[in-house]
């Protein structure tokens, strides 16, 4: 038995645990974090890239809750694209792709670097529990460990089986044993559990590829970066390329079909639907003649590509020939092939807004383990359950993100309310205040919250308050400042804008969709004044000017639906006393137990007739 007790210990490395570990640490909490391997901490399992659609925006919001994600992902970019400029900015999404080795040792370099916390390398096999409280975690070297609470974060291990064919594998990824044990235990302690799966692609030898048949894709002219710290930008770039697959790879793909465990019923579990394996879309979009596949580098020093696009649990032998079918990959040489994984996971109705589970006090849950897909998606997690294990054993308060609050609110609070029977995937349209929740505003949003917690500094606060009155500054200036037909007329019809006959306010122009603050700096009044402002300044007053009414018309939805969110339900509410609801409202508020009458609107199966119901009985 190690004799310390730990105040927090988190239960693997991966994305969700070293964001876990990292918070209740820096908060200053007693930490441990054990992981299977130590050689693995922080690994991408999967594709080697941070953000992308929401995602991005999640990173944003970690990095300014004082989180470690944005900074590892800035160190260990080769590429940085800012995804759909073509769109509001409410759509904008920071990508990186990423150094995998150096996104690693990144990562252990930073944990091992945080204060208050330590490490050990064994599985942990079982938890203590005594009076519905966990006590601490036991190994499989019968090793125990004492903490006062303990967040899982077990990723694809939990029972994990991996599929290539006909063949199966016990691990949590290629070539690393699975875990036992935990599953089921808490099934014996009450907990409901389920399986779902998931895939990845085949990593090929680069210097095998012909990148001449495949269309470069460069990143950003400007790169940006994720941190609102000072870590590096990108003054190179590796390009990726893009290659389609055709209906030769297609035959050759479905001549596997009976071979796959995906169609001889050998995997029965769901996988990500916004991520299919390539037979999943050759069987499901049969009409398409050819799929499109990113060929994705895996760092500065190394020739292995990832085949963004083509995971798969096909037959090796028919994942090899098929692809030697696509253009470029004609003498292509497999360092693995693709697989698929299936692996515990527990409904996260189980769950409170804080992530720690309704059946076992101080055990919280982040990560795969809620059926969530996506490194972001899971470091999110772990960051919010770090810091409410530490919050709970400190007898501090819970700290619960809103929906209008960030991305990560949004997240945790579909996965609580409404579960997920497949890998649950962040996307923009799931956010319905996304033009408040936007990349460019998350430390405004949310980094005076991480300052009152004690997890972000005074000077990244400091910098967030210079933000807000440098972007005014600016914005009252382009309110302010007239300028007259001459001045402003010659940019306007190069815009193919129309013209005018009077003086006009520099932001009214700035609301016309094809009008930026770039081309107004033509006029050497504006540069003269707006020049003395970075890019983030200037981009952040001119998003408050062109989007002003659109802002303001969510803020006021927000304020309304807050109306519901501060009507509490009391904890121990009978659904089923009340006659007038429906027998399934009755059903899910049960199980879920919303705290609020806003989350209980958020339930799918109940109806606004329910809510109205509980807003009588409530007396409201």
């Amino acid at each position: 038995m190690i004799s310390e007790i730990y105040d927090v210990i988190v239960v693997g490395a991966g994305h969700a645990g070293c964001e876990a570990a990292a918070a209740a640490a820096n908060l200053g909490s007693k930490t441990l974090l054990v992981t299977m391997n130590m050689q693995t901490i922080g690994q991408m399992s999967c594709n080697p890239a941070m953000g992308g659609i929401a995602k991005g925006q999640i990173v944003r919001e970690i990095d300014a809750m004082g989180g470690y994600s944005g900074i590892i992902a800035d160190k260990s970019a080769i590429q940085f694209k800012m995804l759909n400029l073509s769109k509001g900015p409410a759509m904008w999404s920071p990508r990186t792709q990423n150094d995998r080795m150096l996104f690693a040792e990144e990562w252990r370099l930073a944990l091992e670097n945080t204060p208050n916390l330590d490490f050990f390398q064994d599985m942990v096999k079982q938890l203590i529990v005594e009076n519905n409280k966990v006590t601490g975690v036991v190994t499989s070297l019968g090793i125990e460990i004492k903490a006062k609470s303990v967040v899982l974060t077990n990723g694809t291990f939990l029972n994990g089986l991996i599929h290539v064919g006909d063949k199966q594998l016990g691990g949590g990824r290629m070539g690393e044993p699975r875990a036992f044990g935990i599953t089921e235990q808490l099934v014996s302690l009450g907990f409901e559990a389920g399986r779902m799966k998931t895939g990845t692609p085949p990593r090929v030898d680069g210097r095998s590829l012909d990148y001449s048949k495949m269309e470069e894709q460069k990143g950003d002219e400007k790169p940006q970066k994720f941190s609102y710290t000072d870590t590096p930008k990108l003054t190179k770039q590796l390009s990726c390329h893009i290659v389609y697959t055709n209906e030769t790879v297609h035959d050759i793909l479905r001549e596997g079909f009976d071979r796959s465990p995906m169609f001889n019923g050998t995997i029965q579990s769901l996988g990500p639907r916004y991520c299919p394996s390539i037979e999943d879309k050759i069987n499901r979009f049969a009409e398409r003649t050819r799929h499109q596949l990113f060929v994705e580098p895996e760092g500065w020093k190394t020739v292995e590509i990832y085949v963004n696009g083509f995971s798969s649990s096909l037959p090796e032998d028919v994942q090899i020939k098929a692809m030697k079918q696509i253009p470029g990959f004609e003498n292509v040489k497999v360092f693995r092939p693709g697989y698929a994984i299936e692996y515990d996971y527990f409904p996260p109705t189980q769950l409170k807004h804080t992530l720690e589970t309704k059946l076992i006090d101080n055990l919280y849950f982040a990560g795969q383990i809620n059926g969530t897909t996506g490194y972001e998606e899971a470091a999110g997690q772990g960051l919010i359950a770090g810091i409410n294990a530490h919050n709970k054993v400190h007898e501090k308060e819970d700290f619960i993100l809103n929906r209008d609050e960030a991305y990560i609110g949004v997240l945790i609070d579909d996965l609580i309310t409404k579960g997920t029977e497949e890998p649950y995937r962040m996307f923009t349209s799931r956010a319905e205040y996304r033009l408040l929740l936007r990349q460019d505003n998350a430390d405004i949003r949310l980094t005076k919250k991480a300052f009152d917690l004690g997890l972000a500094k005074e000077d990244r606060l400091r910098k967030v308050e210079t933000k807000v009155s440098e972007s005014q500054e600016l914005e009252g200036f382009l309110r302010e400042t007239s300028l007259k037909p001459g001045m402003i007329n010659p940019i306007l019809e190069k815009s193919e804008s129309n013209p005018v006959d009077q003086a006009y306010k520099a932001a009214q122009f700035l609301t016309r969709p094809n009008i930026t603050l770039e081309k107004l700096d033509e006029i050497e009044a504006i540069k003269e004044f707006s020049s003395k402002y970075d890019d983030e300044i200037r981009e952040q007053a001119e998003i408050n000017i062109k989007y002003k009414g659109y802002i303001e018309k969510e803020k006021e939805n927000v304020a309304k639906l807050n109306r519901l969110e501060n009507i509490k339900i009391p904890e121990d509410f009978d659904y089923k006393s009340l006659s007038s609801l429906s027998a399934e409202a009755k059903q899910k508020m049960s199980n879920v137990r919303p705290k609020t009458i806003a989350q209980a609107g958020r339930i799918s199966g109940v109806s606004p007739a329910d809510i109205n119901v509980l807003l009588v009985y409530l007396g409201r």
